[in-house]
């Protein structure tokens, strides 16, 4: 199953918990075994850590926790609304391009694979 959300794409939450409902973010990293993203500033939790000498300080920190990838929605980047995304392929003179596109407005978002002929 192709995954529609790449690291960097700003992202909004839809469900989870209330404080998180309504955020945006940018993602950080891609967890396709598990089906989860990590946005930046969104699902923060306390994480206590073990002291070890010489390396890191122990401690309670806090960290970005893992949501489920059908909790979020891309931010389309051409009318900043929340979209599903599709794929589009393109062929172009000796070149085969396949673009990720926006459901809503109609337009590219990035550029996914380009093939020559």
């Amino acid at each position: 199953m192709a995954v529609k959300i790449k690291k960097g794409d700003t992202v909004i939450v839809m469900r989870g918990k209330e404080a998180n409902r309504g955020k945006t973010g940018k993602v950080k990293e891609v967890l396709r075994e598990k089906n989860r993203v990590i946005v930046e500033g969104i699902n923060i939790v306390k994480k206590h850590l073990k002291e070890i000498p010489n390396v890191r300080e122990g401690g309670i920190v806090e960290v970005e926790a893992p949501i489920h990838i059908s909790n979020v929605m891309i931010l389309c980047p051409n009318c900043n609304k929340p979209a599903r995304v599709g794929f589009k392929t393109v062929r172009e003179k000796k070149v085969i391009r396949k673009y990720r596109y926006c459901k809503k407005c109609g337009e590219n978002i990035d550029l996914v694979r380009e093939k020559p002929l």
